[in-house]
């Protein structure tokens, strides 16, 4: 069953694995904010290299103890609810891109909603 719910707000998040707030990793605040503010949901993307405005690029290293990979935390909502969740993002990432943008939001199969 496939069914086109809405038009809604894609949040991305670009920031790098080592990332923090207030020495916790940064991600997990951001996934845990975004939780409690009662977001549809949020995954996290880990990329095998890149870079961003600092210009050196990250790599996963096999023989590297530390990883400083990029990662795209990834939230789609409803506009009014992601414009809300907006300021807690400018407050967490100090250094990072943050992308919105509008989006098609199709459910596929079963949610969690309809089988209650």
């Amino acid at each position: 069953m496939m069914r086109l719910i809405d038009r809604a707000l894609r949040l991305t998040v670009f920031i790098e694995e080592c990332d923090t707030w207030r020495h916790r990793p940064l991600v997990a605040e951001i996934v845990h904010r975004a939780h409690q503010a009662g977001l549809a949901g949020a995954s996290v993307f880990r990329g095998v290299e890149g870079y961003g405005a600092s210009t050196v690029i990250h790599a996963y290293r096999l023989l590297s103890v530390k990883q400083d990979l990029p990662l795209a935390i990834v939230i789609a909502d409803e506009e009014e609810r992601i414009r809300r969740f907006l300021p807690t993002v400018k407050e967490l990432v100090t250094e990072g891109l943050v992308i919105v943008e509008e989006v098609e939001v199709v459910r596929v199969g079963q949610t969690h909603a309809d089988a209650v």
